[in-house]
């Protein structure tokens, strides 16, 4: 396929025929934004080869192309490391932060950057962390797991700091209908290099902006922290209990368990009376009891720094699908909220969360802190764009 910023290209070189595609406005769920084109004859490397996404680099260090693992590739899970390379952007690497993400009203336009627009509510996709993952002119790009290269996702949107994709079964079963078998074409598996050299590109992964927490937030927080105490410090885990912000909802207070690394937590709720508690693991912790919101952020300091996304167990994953189920459709109608999915907790590491993203700067009504005993995290970006070129969609599935 081509790709120019013209919307009446002089000399283009056709090196496909579309053959198949989604109707993105009558199409019947689930909605995936995706076409196939029958190639012209030596005009396309039939390999599957993509540029950087090789297990080797060159002479100046720089990633030759790679197939990906040929075949339907395979669902993403939470931590998943991926990587992509697209026209804008080129090569990029991140994590996946969510699963089964419902995406509400993502704005399409008709024609060459004329026509009327219209909306598109999309189920169960796969959120990428990093606004910095993709870029407009990326959308198309296969997103493939870092570590063999097997296809997870066809990137279609982002925001500034995310990148959602179709998953991959859902865009081959679209296509495999009529009887008709519907791989992705490439080689064995592989490691993706670009992602590891020593000039590797930085990754995506970005941070939620800090939130101020108010002080009559941390003054309650302390209040709740101080009337519970005794049984707070109660379990054998804990060695201390602070205050500061969630990062859950980082414009939140929360009640700080300073607990020891890989030990059985005990009776550590979710919640004391309204206020969100977190979890902050270590070995042996300089200070025991209850802390101030001062000595907490010190404590905080002696440990390694946490990560934007854990891998959850199997069974905490059936909890949060449930909720999500459950929940997911009257979370998505409050207003100002983009998208509702299946995250990990980072306020209780090991724990799911069900993930409401949010437009930031447009007003919402306060975010449940539970839900049906599972934690809500709250991510907040611009409003979700399609990443299209114009005038032309890319197309990466394709028939054998």
């Amino acid at each position: 396929m081509i790709d120019t910023s013209t919307c009446t290209p002089s000399g283009a070189r056709t090196v496909a025929n579309l053959s198949a595609f989604y109707n993105l406005e009558t199409g019947a769920a689930p909605k995936i934004d995706a076409a196939i084109a029958q190639i012209v004859s030596g005009n396309v490397d039939t390999s599957g080869n993509i540029l950087y996404l090789g297990a080797t680099a060159d002479a100046n260090g720089v990633p030759v192309p790679g197939a990906p693992h040929a075949g339907s590739g395979v669902a993403a899970t939470l931590a998943m490391p991926v990587a992509k390379s697209g026209r804008s952007t080129g090569l990029t690497c991140s994590t996946v932060v969510a699963v089964a993400v419902n995406v509400n009203a993502v704005q399409y336009q008709k024609g060459c950057g004329t026509g009327t627009t219209f909306t598109v509510n999309y189920t169960n996709q796969v959120d990428i962390g990093g606004g910095g993952f993709s870029a407009e002119g990326d959308s198309g790009s296969l997103i493939v797991s870092q570590n063999s290269t097997d296809p997870v996702a066809l990137l279609f949107a982002g925001s500034d700091n995310d990148t959602v994709g179709n998953p991959v079964g859902t865009v081959l079963n679209f296509f495999a209908s009529g009887g008709n078998s519907v791989t992705f074409v490439g080689g064995g598996t592989h490691a993706v290099i670009g992602c590891s050299l020593p000039n590797k590109p930085a990754a995506a992964m970005s941070t939620q902006a800090a939130a101020t927490v108010t002080p009559e937030a941390m003054q309650n927080a302390v209040a709740v922290r101080d009337a519970h105490a005794p049984e707070l410090l109660a379990p054998a885990e804990v060695q201390a209990v602070g205050v500061g912000a969630s990062r859950d909802n980082p414009g939140e207070a929360a009640i700080l368990f300073f607990v020891t690394a890989g030990q059985p937590r005990t009776n550590m709720p979710a919640q004391v009376d309204s206020v969100r508690t977190r979890i902050v693991e270590g070995t042996l912790f300089a200070r025991r009891g209850a802390l101030s919101a001062e000595e907490s952020a010190q404590l905080e300091q002696s440990v390694a720094a946490a990560p934007e996304v854990y891998p959850i167990s199997e069974s905490e994953l059936a909890r949060a699908k449930r909720v999500h189920a459950a929940h997911a459709q009257e979370q998505m109608s409050q207003p100002g909220v983009q998208g509702v999915g299946i995250g990990s907790s980072l306020d209780a590491p090991g724990e799911a969360a069900l993930m409401i993203f949010l437009v930031r700067g447009a007003p919402h009504d306060p975010i449940p802190q539970v839900i049906d005993g599972l934690r809500t995290r709250v991510r907040e970006s611009s409003r979700f764009r399609p990443e299209q070129a114009m005038p032309v969609r890319a197309a990466l599935a394709q028939c054998r």
